[in-house]
């Protein structure tokens, strides 16, 4: 790594792989420009669904990608402190997050992309904690392993299973605090022996799709409080695949109070730390009130939702496009082997194949048909990647959304005093 001149800095960049990237700036740079960096060093054209995150008051806050780095570091990161070793302190550390959730990971078309984004998911799915659906986690970790290590090799279990399985890395803590390390052991590879034959392309995508019965894991979960006075916010605002959960907190234990889909959101308004939600068809006197505690969280927060929404309106066309597909492709396989009963079911699945093989659950586990996997056309792949390519995160359509703040004197940056916007 170059040193960097007077009028450069180092960020640190997490990925969701666990590595590292060292980016050298100017002092002028944005965060935009340490986004492109990161693709650049990556080898990947697009990230569409990432953002990058630092950390702030104990909560990851995704930057504004146009603003400069300086808004967010320490004053000290923009100064020439000292000479020689002790001229630059530790970087700031900024994470490679998904920021945009999809139900399908053929929206991500390239592979590199695709990984990392399963990657995240997989440490989301660590802290999960729907308890009520122990079997989809089974499933998850099959998907996983065959991901990680293609097909289940018995000769190399013989010889342990620490080099090859650690339920800690597929199983969240309360699983294993229920089942034992040595119920994981022998049933975590049972699963992924049944997955023998998928590819690992197919076993990613299964596990983007899978992990969305979780609820708690396509979800960004921002804290708010319910009055001015009340000191750690007791409310939970989601931002989902679909819209907004709101939930109330107790013990550690989330209860769903409103579930809004975007569709049945009619007006998000912010003035300084007020935040209200008017439900679409209700009166004023039914909406939501809620406080984010500064003017800084209510900017990053109107900023992630309102760029959420549109999202969520631009992906519906490819969305509809790719479930005709996969429609399609399921009508033929029916045919094919309706036709034939010497169909080759144990053949793997070529890396270009974008289907989404079918699967079920047993009562002893997880059993996902895998040997239903047939190799199908690499020209399905060829019909997603021109119509997905076109979809933006732009959108002329949204909900209303009010913005305006009153003068406060540390967060004079972060204002947008009397601003109204109808995006």
């Amino acid at each position: 790594m170059s040193v960097p001149t007077k009028q450069e800095r180092t960020v640190c960049v997490l990925l969701p792989t666990k590595e590292t990237l060292d980016i050298t700036v100017g002092l002028k740079a944005t965060g935009q420009d340490v986004f492109h960096r990161v693709c650049e060093l990556l080898g990947v054209k697009e990230l569409h669904y990432f953002g990058l995150t630092l950390v702030k008051d104990n909560e990851y806050i995704f930057l504004d990608l146009e603003e400069k780095l300086a808004k967010y570091f320490p004053k000290e990161w923009k100064q020439d402190s000292g000479k020689g070793s002790q001229r630059r302190s530790i970087p700031p550390l900024l994470c490679l997050k998904v920021q945009y959730y999809v139900e399908n990971g053929r929206l991500l078309c390239e592979r590199k992309a695709r990984k990392l984004y399963y990657y995240d998911l997989r440490e989301r799915v660590l802290r999960s904690e729907c308890r009520q659906q122990e079997e989809v986690y089974f499933q998850l970790a099959g998907y996983a392993l065959q991901a990680d290590h293609s097909d289940h090799r018995s000769d190399g279990h013989s010889r342990g299973h620490a080099a090859y399985f650690q339920p800690k890395e597929y199983f969240p803590p309360w699983i294993i605090a229920k089942r034992g390390i040595d119920y994981l052991l022998c049933h975590g590879p049972k699963v992924h022996k049944e997955l023998w034959g998928m590819s690992s392309r197919d076993a990613i995508l299964l596990f983007i799709r899978e992990s969305c019965r979780l609820e708690d894991v396509p979800v960004t979960f921002y804290r708010l409080q319910k009055d001015k006075k009340e000191e750690k916010g007791s409310a939970l605002l989601g931002l989902t695949l679909r819209g907004m959960q709101v939930y109330q907190e107790v013990n550690n234990v989330r209860d769903l109070l409103y579930d809004f889909p975007w569709f049945h959101v009619g007006r998000l308004t912010f003035l300084g730390k007020k935040f209200e939600i008017q439900p679409d068809g209700l009166p004023s006197a039914r909406k939501l009130v809620y406080y984010t505690g500064s003017a800084f969280r209510s900017r990053h927060l109107l900023l992630h939702l309102s760029s959420c929404h549109r999202l969520y309106l631009s992906l519906q066309p490819a969305l509809k496009h790719l479930r005709q597909l996969e429609d399609s492709e399921e009508k033929k396989r029916y045919r094919e082997s309706y036709i034939s009963d010497e169909l080759d079911l144990d053949q793997p699945c070529s890396e270009g194949s974008p289907r989404l093989s079918r699967h079920s659950t047993s009562s002893s586990g997880i059993v996902a048909d895998a040997r239903q996997v047939s190799t199908e056309m690499v020209s399905m792949v060829e019909k997603e990647k021109p119509f997905i390519s076109a979809v933006s995160h732009g959108s002329s359509q949204t909900f209303g959304i009010d913005t305006s703040s009153k003068a406060q004197t540390d967060e004079d940056e972060w204002q947008e005093e009397g601003e109204v916007q109808t995006l």
